[in-house]
């Protein structure tokens, strides 16, 4: 079995990107093997998957003790996501053998793609409009600056049917394109429970990716295409990377990450749909220009300044999250 230090030094750069925002693991990894490093489609996908299964635990069970995660809506989840991962699998294979299932596993993968960098725009979206309407620091999913990660979980009611559904089409996504087991489904479940606060959603969303993946796993274990060359320089650089990305996370600006992995998953999807390198610069560059004035638009219509830029009347900002912050102590007295 040969190594390949340079997939491993690959593995690594993209293993801190996920460190620091929590997503992007397979939705990075298996473009990256199959763009830089020419593996065929499945076996990146098997590849990607066997080396997450081994990953995915560690997380969380962090999140686990910290009591981070809603055990329930883990349950419903995985009901519909773990049968459907490992029917992935199966469906993949069933398209046929040789270069006529790469290439519907590479299209595929560009939907998946595609499909995640919307996610990531539409979190921000969310994340925007409740700073406009004044929900993020009382009761929305950012915990508030020095608190700690671990905080009671919000009463929330689980909808059985619809958490099984998006189970289902998540599973059926990561069995078929390792993608979406954090990008895809963490954003079903923003939209489904807003009242999460976001260290209880990635928890929340990682637990229920164990079994997820392990399923997925096992699939393209039997059927799939794994190569243990390129499952052991995966591991050997993402786990210090994940390490790296999470110790520096809570310094990073979150926004900026997420921004620039939504860019580089468009152009990751442009290129698993076969797009020349010049109509993807073109596209690229589009978007560079678009995305900042479209997003200003939005701010200014939810009532936000255009530009996220610090206001010069700093000091009675911070006298007015002084004071909220002095409500909500009132009222968790009561």
């Amino acid at each position: 079995m040969s190594f390949d230090y340079t997939m491993a030094i690959g593995s690594f750069l993209v293993a801190i990107v996920v460190g620091l925002t929590g997503m992007g693991g397979g939705a990075l990894m298996t473009p990256m093997l199959v763009t830089f490093f020419g593996v065929p489609p499945l076996t990146a996908v098997s590849s990607d998957l066997v080396a997450a299964a081994v990953m995915k635990p560690v997380g969380s069970l962090v999140h686990l003790r910290r009591g981070t995660v809603n055990l329930r809506l883990v349950a419903w989840l995985c009901v519909g996501s773990v049968p459907a991962a490992f029917c992935g699998v199966l469906v993949a294979k069933a398209l046929g053998d040789g270069k006529d299932v790469q290439d519907v596993i590479q299209k595929a993968l560009g939907v998946a793609l595609l499909i995640a960098a919307a996610g990531l725009a539409v979190r921000g979206y969310l994340a925007m409009r409740d700073r406009a309407e004044g929900r993020t620091p009382a009761s929305r999913r950012t915990a508030l600056p020095g608190e700690p990660a671990a905080t009671d979980l919000p009463p929330i009611t689980v909808r059985p049917l619809p958490t099984v559904l998006v189970g289902i089409v998540g599973g059926l996504v990561v069995g078929m394109t390792s993608v979406g087991s954090g990008s895809l489904i963490i954003v079903a479940l923003l939209a489904m429970y807003p009242v999460l606060k976001a260290n209880q959603l990635v928890g929340t969303d990682l637990l229920q990716a164990v079994p997820l993946v392990m399923s997925a796993a096992l699939g393209h274990l039997l059927f799939g295409d794994f190569k243990l060359s390129v499952t052991a320089a995966l591991l050997v650089g993402s786990i210090p990377g994940v390490y790296i990305g999470s110790r520096i996370s809570s310094r990073a600006p979150g926004g900026l990450i997420r921004r620039a992995l939504a860019f580089v998953l468009l152009a990751s999807a442009l290129k698993m749909f076969g797009v020349s390198t010049i109509a993807t610069a073109w596209v690229l560059v589009g978007v560079l220009l678009a995305a900042p004035l479209f997003w200003m638009f939005l701010r200014t219509r939810h009532g936000l300044p255009a530009l996220p830029w610090p206001r010069t009347d700093t000091r009675a900002e911070s006298d007015a999250v002084a004071g909220d912050r002095i409500g909500e102590g009132r009222i968790g007295e009561r």
